[in-house]
């Protein structure tokens, strides 16, 4: 396999996933010069760029401006894209075995991590990640129902999520109207009665894992008073000393905004949004019909731990707060893959590097993982573009060491061949394309930056099937 890379064989990459960390394998790949890789690109819905489509906020328009960058990737002849192609269900190993000489999975962190309380399987008790892919039309969760008629609503969890979650909850009518929000999310969140958000977060200010546009854009809602009381933004000492030990212009900014917020008073607005810190829930409370109707939490106290970072602990003082709705935003975990070794605990695809190992640590020929089935949820969407390139320089490693499948048929005749045979109503890129324009057109008639389809069956009669 020593020509494998050249133009006359050029190295048959699949890339199972299609959200940014696999369109930074393909743009990784496209920096090396003197290599000639195809890559055919797989993911279950129908529609690429994963997150990005389905998580990114729908009023943060920008942050998705990055698909421009992956679409330039995918309008190379080199790319193919079999959206509606779930591994393991309509495509295995041994069919990718057969057709390529390496597989790389980036397939994310769709799942969340439990708050292991009790009451967290009671009705109302949701995970934020079901509510950001509703409100972001995402087929599998289109048919979700949340009840916003309770009045008051927790978010457990202070990342960019759960911010986002919060945010959304607070945004009025009009603001969600000016955003590709699925429509039917809309018109859900315009007969809310939500009146009341609490976000509650396990430790200090100074910890908070949101960054400081999104704690700053909590202050600028239109319709929305923001309430953090002067002792939990209050640094303790721990903290005070943490941040002159480490100085970190971001944490900065952030205790400046919040102490900002703190000292704000409300102005009687249509709602409430109540920062917590310090706070961790304990218990969901359930009403006689066994629904969510509060949530008990405890305060807790900040302490230098061993290693000196600031942790929290809980002291003896609890509270109970009437809510009629819960959602969990305490971190995700990835979903084991069939026949790909997984660490249960991590949420993680088993590798080094990028490179895929069985649980005596020993690489797998061919196999390899990007993104956060990788490495775990961390960092932002354009971390995932350092990750992949240190996956895709052990690819061409190996590829150069001659450590690759070795596949029956690697023409790309004959793995479109398969892919029709398994699943008949895949997706081409050139299919996205179209529903892509279908989108962009019914939201400029309506002032909006897109009007998304939500099920396969509407995209499919787009494409006239």
């Amino acid at each position: 396999m020593a020509d494998v890379g050249s133009e006359s064989n050029p190295l048959r990459v699949a890339i199972i996933g299609s959200g940014p960390a696999g369109f930074y394998t393909v743009s990784n790949f496209a920096r090396h010069k003197d290599l000639s890789v195809e890559v055919d690109m797989y993911d279950r819905l129908a529609t690429p760029f994963g997150l990005v489509r389905g998580g990114v906020a729908p009023d943060h328009q920008k942050d998705k401006s990055v698909t421009r960058a992956y679409d330039k990737s995918a309008q190379k002849p080199n790319f193919r894209f079999y959206g509606n192609v779930a591994y393991g269900d309509d495509v295995t190993l041994d069919d990718l075995k057969a057709h390529y000489h390496q597989v790389i999975f980036t397939s994310g962190a769709p799942n969340d991590r439990n708050l292991a309380i009790p009451g967290e399987d009671l009705a109302g008790s949701h995970s934020a990640t079901e509510f950001v892919a509703w409100y972001n039309g995402h087929p599998d969760f289109a048919s979700c129902d949340f009840d916003l008629s309770q009045k008051s609503v927790a978010v457990i969890g202070i990342g960019n999520v759960a911010v986002d979650v919060a945010r959304i909850l607070c945004r009025t009518d009009e603001e969600l109207r000016a955003t590709d929000m699925a429509d039917y999310a809309i018109d859900a969140l315009r007969d809310s009665s939500v009146e009341d958000v609490y976000m509650f977060g396990r430790r200090g200010p100074a910890q908070a894992a949101f960054t400081p546009p999104e704690i700053k854009e909590l202050g600028e809602l239109i319709d929305a008073d923001v309430i953090i009381t002067e002792d939990e933004a209050t640094l303790d000492p721990h903290s005070s000393a943490e941040m002159e030990r480490v100085p970190d212009k971001n944490v900065t900014k952030n205790v400046e905004t919040v102490q900002e917020l703190a000292q704000r008073k409300p102005e009687g607005r249509r709602k409430r949004l109540h920062i917590r810190f310090l706070t961790s829930p304990t218990e969901l409370i359930a009403d006689d019909t066994g629904r969510v109707s509060a949530i008990r939490i405890v305060r807790n106290e900040a302490y230098a731990a061993d290693d000196g970072s600031v942790r929290s602990r809980a002291t003896d003082q609890e509270e109970v707060i009437p809510v009629g709705l819960v959602f969990r935003s305490v971190g995700y975990l990835g979903k084991a893959l069939p026949e790909i070794p997984f660490h249960e605990s991590w949420g993680t695809i088993l590798n080094e590097a990028g490179r895929v190992v069985d649980a005596d640590g020993n690489p797998l020929t061919g196999l390899y993982t990007a993104g956060w089935i990788k490495r775990g949820p961390s960092g932002v969407i354009g971390t995932n573009k350092t990750c992949a390139q240190e996956t895709v320089n052990c690819m061409v490693e190996d590829m150069q060491a001659g450590k690759l499948l070795e596949p029956a048929a690697p023409e790309p005749e004959a793995a479109a061949e398969m892919v029709a045979a398994k699943q008949p109503q895949r997706i081409s890129y050139a299919d996205w394309s179209k529903l892509d324009s279908a989108e962009l057109a019914n939201g400029e008639a309506q002032g909006r930056p897109r009007v998304k389809f939500t099920k396969l069956a509407d995209m499919l009669t787009e494409l006239g099937r």
